[in-house]
């Protein structure tokens, strides 16, 4: 059967990602996407828990065993040669890697397979992305020399916010572009539901406990807000990642749930319930986001939302409109937006309307694995 024909069935795409819960958490229809067009379908990460929920798509599993945290050279050569191997074994037609590291490594790998159909899809630059320092800009440039050292000429690019492109020194409106929403989100798993009773007003911040993400300004804006009578609560959900430098201490977070106002619930399997029980999402993100799942699902759940004016937040959410914009790392900028929506409860059922109305505009789950299939098939010739 020649690998040049147009039929995408029994065509094998392989994805690289680094940790399984990562890929269950936000990748799972692109996977289901890829089945739908009858692609053979494998995902190669490490392996922890998700294992089921990745197979459940009708994709195989390969581990692979390497530390996420190292950064010694060696073990990123190691990756690669296993990876390599795999990309051989598999006689993959299409190498789709998902963040930085794995598009360093897996890249490499490709080439050493000599695989020249690539996906390289950045979900953000993460720290990289937030630094506006003079280390901050030349890491991104090494980055960008890094990235667009390994692109071949059938290589194309998926970015979830029309920012990250340029920080690789790409146009994003070039046809090797392709810029979805997020990890879209299911609006029937997802739906609007009355608002709580307010006064006080129930902000929630569903996240990894990490710096990155403003843990620490919410915490600090809240008490802000309610040292001068703002009626507001906040309540954490979500766990230190052990493996992520920048994770949050348990023992600070559980200092922080002991405030008053303030609780920390630790992660949730229920985050639509979240939503029920709470007004307004709040994700002070310091930047490096492609376009956080958290504010999708909260703006589908018809929720206002306050975040912060950096790529990937202010994609979907627009300063007045679904919600409220604030400059990255101001507190009490953050504190006044808390404050003036817990003030105005029409305000909060508006945003919170039109955020469910933006979802539903080309943030669905349905959107982003329709222009997916779009991109695997024009890179296959059909």
């Amino acid at each position: 059967m020649s690998s040049d024909r147009p039929d995408p069935a029994g065509r094998k795409l392989v994805f690289i990602v680094t940790e399984d819960w990562f890929f269950a958490s936000h990748f799972l229809p692109m996977a289901r996407a890829a089945r739908e067009m009858g692609l053979d379908v494998a995902v190669v990460t490490r392996v922890r828990a998700h294992r089921e929920a990745i197979e459940a798509t009708g994709a195989r599993v390969i581990p692979l065993q390497v530390e996420r945290r190292s950064v010694n050279p060696m073990t990123a050569g190691y990756a690669a040669g296993q990876l390599a191997a795999i990309l051989k074994d598999e006689k993959a037609d299409i190498v789709h890697c998902i963040a930085l590291r794995s598009i360093l490594v897996g890249g490499f790998a490709a080439t050493l397979a000599g695989v020249g159909r690539r996906i390289y899809a950045l979900t953000g630059l993460g720290f990289l992305g937030a630094r506006t320092d003079r280390l901050g800009r030349l890491s991104q440039r090494a980055i960008r020399l890094l990235v667009r050292g390994l692109e071949t000429a059938k290589t194309r690019y998926l970015f979830e916010n029309a920012d990250d492109p340029r920080l690789l020194g790409l146009d994003p409106t070039d046809p090797k572009i392709t810029i979805v929403g997020g990890a879209g989100v299911d609006p029937g798993m997802f739906g609007p539901s009355p608002l709580p009773p307010q006064p006080p007003l129930k902000v929630a911040l569903v996240a990894r406990m990490l710096w990155s993400k403003g843990v620490d300004l919410a915490v600090e804006a809240v008490r802000a807000a309610r040292a001068k009578g703002a009626p507001v609560e906040l309540t954490l959900y979500g766990a230190p990642d052990p493996s992520n430098p920048k994770a949050i201490p348990e023992e600070t977070l559980k200092a922080w749930g002991a405030e008053p106002g303030i609780s920390w619930h630790g992660t949730t399997r229920d985050v639509a319930a979240v939503w029920r029980d709470h007004h307004v999402a709040c994700l002070p993100s310091r930047g490096g986001e492609g376009l956080p799942r958290t504010l999708l699902e909260a703006a589908a759940c018809g929720r206002a939302i306050v975040t912060t004016d950096v790529p990937g937040c202010r994609t979907l959410v627009r300063d007045g409109v679904e919600g409220l914009l604030v400059p990255p790392g101001d507190a009490g900028a953050l504190a006044d937006a808390l404050a003036i929506l817990a003030a105005d409860r029409e305000r909060v059922a508006r945003m919170g309307a039109a955020g469910r109305a933006r979802v539903l505009d080309g943030f669905t789950e349905r959107k982003v694995m329709d222009d997916v299939k779009r991109l695997y098939a024009s890179m296959l010739g059909s």
